[in-house]
């Protein structure tokens, strides 16, 4: 058993305010850096010349960060160990053209993001939040946190075969919110309005990333609120985890004697694929990496040298077995609430772990003093993917696929054990320390 400093509740809490400040995948790298800062880590520009200085040094771009820290007197071969996550979330999005609307009322078009629960986004008081791109090309983040849109339900009076053939909602006619009342769609209103949100001049926004979010906060649940209830868990939790691990790794005493660089990885774009330039698929990280090594005075040999003794750990959420439909999980795999952080195996490799994936999280849990679960889908049931098996086709680095088991997943709202986030944090700390 670890003697170190464990987290605790209190990291609980802290991921409840990282969740209520990370609406948008902008602001969560925001929220992430904000922390990093705390513990030294400084902001370094891709468009700069990388020196070789040690310490705690972060990349963003978009929604992604990517941060790291440099122990002093580090070989240019140095492994790295990667703690990697998304930064996104399913929900609903801002169409270019998003002035809508139909019988006096007033609606934003947006566009399905990824593969939310539909259903959870009806009849639920929404904000909007995002970033604006501005004329002279820089970005301002913008978060609308108080009830402006809304999916309304039809009424049962007019679709009484909800009761027999189930909900049916289409995807373009059914999801479109509402935010006031008028018979004119007036061309640019939405952006005008949120420009004006922002201190903004009217025009000055010439692009937009914009999305809704549920403005009802994360909080305690159930008789002894050992249960946590929030928005964009799948993949925030590991964010933050990634980035408490890093922070305290980075700030511990004996940082410098690390074996190995420590590495937070937070891509964007997960949910619809990863492919982009701030996805996993991407060349981010290994851009990133490779740069780290360059900058030590390394070649393409202490490249290859460090990748080949690289791990990581790709940390998402995955399904806590559910009580009213515990038949669509594997007979005797069925993890728990507040039970401890979950291994993910497919042998089909929708999930990177292999054994000796296994014993490298099983080290890190022994070492941290967590327990942990294993989860694998029913023959029956499709298996979902994570950036675990990109990490390790893209880089040809040993990847493990782990995290912690939720309910109500891809919903604008899920549900988790309070004590399961300080838990993963501890293991992502015993295992970025080697």
């Amino acid at each position: 058993m670890s003697t170190r400093p464990r987290f605790d509740r209190g990291h609980t809490d802290d991921l409840m305010s990282f969740l209520a400040a990370s609406p948008s995948p902008y602001h969560a790298v925001a929220s992430a850096a904000e922390r990093l800062e705390k513990a030294g880590f400084r902001q370094v520009e891709e468009t700069d010349a990388w020196e070789a200085a040690s310490g705690g040094k972060y990349v963003l771009r978009g929604g992604a960060i990517i941060a790291w820290y440099v122990p002093e007197g580090a070989a240019a071969h140095t492994p790295f160990r990667i703690v990697g996550a998304h930064t996104d979330s399913p929900n609903l999005r801002v169409k270019p053209l998003p002035d809508a609307g139909a019988h006096g009322w007033r609606q934003v078009a947006v566009e399905i993001y990824g593969g939310p629960l539909l259903n959870s986004w009806l009849d639920r008081d929404l904000g909007l939040a995002g970033r604006l791109t501005l004329r002279d090309g820089s970005t301002r983040l913008v978060n609308v946190d108080r009830p402006l849109l809304r999916v309304p339900q039809l009424a049962i009076h007019m679709d009484r075969s909800v009761h027999t053939e189930g909900l049916k909602l289409d995807k373009q006619k059914h999801m479109q919110p509402i935010w006031g009342l008028g018979d004119d769609v007036r061309e640019g209103d939405l952006i005008r309005f949120v420009e004006e949100e922002c201190g903004l001049a009217p025009g000055e926004a010439t692009g937009w990333d914009l999305m809704t979010h549920s403005v009802e906060p994360p909080a305690y649940l159930g008789r002894d609120r050992e249960l946590l209830a929030g928005p964009r868990m799948d993949n925030l939790l590991s964010v933050h985890a990634g980035t408490a691990a890093l922070a305290a790794v980075a700030t511990a005493p004996g940082a410098d004697a690390l074996p190995y660089i420590p590495v937070l990885a937070a891509f964007d774009h997960e949910e619809n694929g990863s492919q982009s330039d701030t996805g996993a698929d991407g060349p981010l990280l290994g851009g990133v990496l490779e740069r780290s090594v360059f900058a030590r005075g390394g070649g393409y040999e202490d490249k290859a040298r460090a990748f080949a003794g690289t791990v990581c750990l790709s940390s998402d959420t995955g399904h806590a077995v559910h009580p009213n439909y515990a038949e669509r999980h594997d007979p005797t795999h069925h993890p728990r609430a507040n039970r401890g952080p979950i291994l993910k195996v497919n042998v089909n490799n929708r999930y990177a772990t292999d054994g000796g994936g296994r014993a490298v999280f099983a080290a890190a849990c022994e070492k941290a003093g967590v327990p942990f679960q294993s989860f694998v889908s029913n023959n029956a049931m499709p298996c979902g993917t994570t950036i675990g098996p990109i990490t390790a086709a893209r880089h040809g680095i040993k990847t493990v696929d782990i995290g912690v088991a939720i309910l109500s997943m891809h919903s604008a709202r899920e549900l988790c054990g309070v004590d399961d986030p300080p838990m993963l944090a501890d293991a992502l700390r015993a295992f970025l320390e080697g």
